[in-house]
């Protein structure tokens, strides 16, 4: 059951991959602006442990609690002082390299809730553009390149180097009308939920 679901889940993924590529390169005007320029590194530290809950970063899932996917605490209030406060629909880029994250994965928080991430983790929040817009640009390919060119895999086989003020260097390419950008990440939305309802 779980192999199937799984098969299931990575047919959506391609499916959805094919569509978003196609939509990506069709547009009437479009601009290319770099990640630093449309968002800010979220600094703020969980200082006396005011969040509890921890989050993770996952290529599969999204942003999702700690206790959901390791189904129990890895991290503790004695050690999460030092961690990144994520607030809703901040972006988290998570290092941490698979088959399904050749780069590693960037994922938007959308738990409406706020949590602590790793500092290992780099936490953002874009402005000016359209977040849902921005969340499928990052479950296409189209950043991989740059990444490919400006990082490494580093010291660690499972893990991609890449320093902050490089990766904020990022090219990202939009519509220049946001609402261009809202409709064709209502458009993905969309055909992700009818995909999801005749799985």
């Amino acid at each position: 059951m779980t192999s199937t679901l799984t098969q299931a889940r990575r047919k959506r993924q391609y499916a959805l991959k094919i569509v978003s590529k196609i939509y990506f390169k069709i547009s009437c005007s479009w601009e290319q602006r770099k990640l630093g320029e449309i968002s800010n590194k979220v600094t703020k530290k969980n200082q006396d442990a005011v969040v509890d809950e921890v989050f993770t970063n996952s290529a599969e899932f999204g942003i999702i609690s700690q206790r959901d996917f390791f189904e129990k605490d890895i991290a503790n209030a004695e050690n999460i002082d030092g961690y990144y406060v994520v607030e809703p629909d901040d972006f988290v880029y998570n290092p941490r390299i698979s088959a399904t994250a050749p780069f590693g994965p960037i994922k938007r928080n959308k738990l409406e809730r706020t949590g602590a991430m790793s500092p290992l983790y780099y936490v953002f929040r874009p402005y000016d553009i359209d977040l849902s817009y921005l969340e499928w640009y990052f479950q296409t390919t189209c950043w991989h390149s740059f990444m490919r060119f400006n990082g490494n895999s580093g010291a660690r086989s499972d893990r991609f180097a890449i320093t902050d003020k490089i990766f904020n260097e990022m090219p990202i390419s939009m519509p220049q009308d946001i609402v261009e950008q809202k409709l064709i990440g209502t458009f993905l939305t969309k055909l992700e939920s009818l995909i999801t309802l005749h799985r």
